[in-house]
Formats: structure tokens, C-alpha cells, sequence
């Protein structure tokens, strides 16, 4: 059973130990950038979208956990913004350990994700996809998440 919690600040250092560097990837494949400037970008961009780390007004961001028989285990991090007049949340990063990636996880989270939004009114989730994340791709259109756009970029 999946369960989420506000996330602690200790967690949320641990998030950006894994959010920046993979951010910073997606910008320097995405944008052809150098790695250095992508990651300088990337923590410049996640500093000015979370002024206040977990805290941050109008931001949630969670840690996933799995429910067994045994024990409850940290299995990811949810990142999201809900807008109540679209009655819409967009999700800003979603992420499953490696150690528990595979187990149907991502899924369930998702689909956990989606009942809590639902309770809160909303009605949309949105989100972005790089282009050769072919995971993610799976897990949300598994989940009936559909294409209805593309981003595009030419470097000059």
C-alpha cells in the first residue's frame, strides 16, 4: 500500500542531491547546453521555484512510501503544484528509488497520487516529459496520462 508524507527538510536534502543532477542532465541534453551550465542553471531554477525548500506556499512536495506486512519503506518523492482554478495540479518531478524501481511501484504511486488530487477537488494532472525518458513515457500512459503537445527548441 502506498502512503505519502509531507516531506521533512532532512528529505528534502536528500531530493535535491537527486533532483539537481538529473535536472541539469534534461537541460543539458534537452538545451545542448555545457554540463556546467546546466547545472548551474538547474540549481539557480530550483532555488527560485523553492525559495522555502518543503515549505514553499503553493508547492507539495512528498515522500512516497510503501506499506508491507513487515515495515513502511521511503520510496520516492512526489514534487507538484495544484492551481485551483483549473482544478489542475501540475507535477514538477516524480521519482522511485532505483532499489524499488520495477515492483509496480510508479504505478501505484500514480494512481495513489490521483486519489488524493481527486479528493481535493481536482480534476487534471498534468506533467512534462524529456524526450528519451522512455520509463516515465510507460508509466504514465499505463496510468492514462495522454500526449497533447511537444516542446521544441532549435539552438542557434
Amino acid at each position: 500500500m502506498i502512503g505519502f508524507k509531507t516531506m521533512t527538510a532532512e528529505e528534502f536534502s536528500a531530493f535535491l542531491q537527486y533532483l539537481i543532477p538529473d535536472y541539469a542532465e534534461d537541460i543539458s541534453s534537452s538545451y545542448r547546453l555545457p554540463k556546467e551550465d546546466a547545472l548551474k542553471q538547474a540549481q539557480n531554477e530550483i532555488a527560485a521555484s523553492l525559495p522555502e525548500g518543503p515549505g514553499t506556499p503553493g508547492h507539495v512536495l512528498l515522500s512516497i512510501f510503501c506499506h508491507d506486512a513487515v515495515a513502511e519503506h521511503h520510496v520516492g518523492y512526489f514534487w507538484y503544484k495544484p492551481d485551483e482554478p483549473s482544478k489542475s495540479a501540475f507535477i514538477y518531478d516524480f521519482y522511485i528509488f532505483p532499489t524499488h524501481q520495477n515492483k509496480g511501484l510508479g504505478g501505484a504511486s500514480m494512481q495513489a497520487l490521483e486519489k488524493r488530487l481527486r479528493e481535493q477537488g481536482l480534476t487534471q494532472m498534468k506533467l512534462r516529459v524529456a524526450a528519451g525518458n522512455d520509463r516515465a513515457k510507460h508509466v504514465y500512459e499505463s496510468n492514462g496520462f495522454q500526449v497533447n503537445g511537444f516542446n521544441m527548441n532549435k539552438v542557434l
